[in-house]
């Protein structure tokens, strides 16, 4: 009997978002501690950490203010909920902070466990306030295909991704208009204003087709995280947001991945210059040490929902742990971390490293395109680069590279036909040397051998 942490994570685990074939071949790395922006397995591999876990650990695997933090409030208060009138301290103390730091003069914060309940909440207050003003038809969720905004069904519906119609998603009345990335979708001699414009044009033909009173919302992540790290095209959200707000559309700004410094500034909706009628934030808000999400309400939907819900004397909805005493001691000593400690001052600071070393990347033959914002970055792989063709689908391309540089000691994401990186925020800049140099060879190997 194989007792190998490979074969009993394989007998005993039902895996998601794994390539199963990968698995079956190489085996799981199952991984037992991490130091700064490494994390070690079962054999004593360590590994740079490209992905910053999932897009969230971007304090590193070990920083001591944050064990702390949980560690005093464990030994405090260790737990609670935020029903029935009750809350705790902590909870209180980061609403407070979190609206002080959102381009909200003022607002609500309402506390889940994660991004997808995040997003699933925020549908349920859309439709609630639907009902609450006399409005029952206006149920209907604008987003856009390849982008993400979760896996809980109405996230899932939300999300444009082709997968989930092994489910049956999307649920009806969720639309998904066009992926806003200029490179892949704009026509032949169609220039970047021109493809901004015609989103735009698909928008407002959207609404007059579908009828403005019956949609709730337009949620967008400012950059697409799991559809690529896909910027929008210039102009984008110049563009949508006076159509969204002359027919009375909400815009609600996904900033599960971009929020708290992803993008270089606070906010992703502050890097792409719109605001925003409410904000989805998890993944940053406790730099991976605490699983919870938040939806920041700015105040004209702040002020519609409580009235809404004094109305009903409640708003029926909740999770157990929502507004959890410890992840909301580690949120604040997160977002300190990040806004005081020096974690955005960096992110600033190697931004530019970040964007050469990725463009000398793409000089590559068979890189297509380089894309992102801030520290989030896609390479994307390509059979033919002036036709823009894919590698066919066979060949795995993404996964390949990705399986080489763990065979190399690098952690990075394959999605689709790209590879992403979204490294932690403490990096230096020998680290993003180092992750360039394993990740120049990958493709190099890769590549050769197709």
């Amino acid at each position: 009997m194989d007792t190998s942490w490979e074969a009993r994570a394989e007998a005993a685990s039902f895996y998601g978002f794994t390539d199963l074939p990968s698995v079956h071949q190489r085996g799981t790395v199952v991984l037992t501690h991490g130091q700064g922006p490494y994390v070690v397995d079962t054999n004593g591999r360590r590994y740079l950490d490209a992905n910053s876990g999932l897009w969230n650990m971007v304090a590193g695997f070990d920083h001591p203010g944050l064990a702390a933090a949980a560690k005093a409030q464990y030994d405090r208060f260790p737990g609670y909920h935020a029903f029935f009138g009750r809350m705790s301290d902590q909870t209180v103390t980061l609403s407070e902070r979190l609206i002080e730091v959102s381009p909200f003069e003022r607002g609500r914060v309402f506390y889940t466990n994660s991004g997808s309940e995040a997003n699933d909440t925020l549908i349920k207050m859309l439709w609630f306030l639907a009902g609450a003003e006399d409005q029952p038809q206006r149920r209907k969720i604008l987003t856009r295909a390849n982008a993400y905004h979760g896996v809980t069904l109405g996230a899932a519906s939300m999300t444009g991704k082709p997968y989930n119609s092994v489910f049956g998603l999307p649920l009806p009345g969720f639309l998904h208009l066009t992926c806003p990335h200029y490179w892949r979708e704009g026509h032949a001699d169609e220039s970047e204003a021109a493809f901004t414009a015609r989103m735009a044009r698909e928008l407002e033909d959207t609404i007059a087709r579908e009828g403005a009173d019956t949609i709730a919302a337009f949620v967008a992540e400012p950059v697409m995280g799991a559809g690529g790290a896909i910027p929008p095209s210039a102009g984008y959200f110049q563009a949508i947001q006076p159509i969204l707000k002359k027919h009375s559309i909400p815009l609600i700004s996904d900033e599960v991945i971009c929020g708290l410094g992803r993008t270089g500034e606070v906010w992703g909706c502050e890097s792409y210059g719109f605001m925003p009628d409410a904000i989805i934030s998890s993944k940053v808000l406790t730099a991976g040490y605490f699983p919870m999400g938040a939806v920041i309400l700015g105040p004209d939907l702040a002020d519609r929902l409580q009235a809404a819900s004094e109305t009903a004397e409640e708003f029926p909805h909740g999770f157990t742990a929502s507004g959890h005493p410890v992840g909301c001691a580690i949120a604040l000593k997160a977002i300190d971390v990040v806004l005081n400690e020096g974690l955005l001052d960096n992110v600033r600071t190697l931004t530019p490293l970040f964007e050469e070393g990725m463009a000398r990347l793409a000089e590559h033959p068979n890189i297509g395109e380089w894309r992102g914002k801030g520290l989030m970055g896609a390479l994307e792989a390509v059979a033919d680069k002036d036709t823009k063709t894919p590698f066919p689908g066979h060949l795995s391309v993404s996964e390949r590279i990705a399986n080489t540089c763990t065979d190399h000691g690098l952690i990075c994401r394959p999605l689709g036909q790209s590879i992403v990186l979204c490294p932690p925020f403490i990096l230096t800049s020998g680290q993003m040397d180092e992750m360039f140099t394993k990740l120049q060879g990958a493709l190099n190997e890769v590549f050769s051998n197709l």
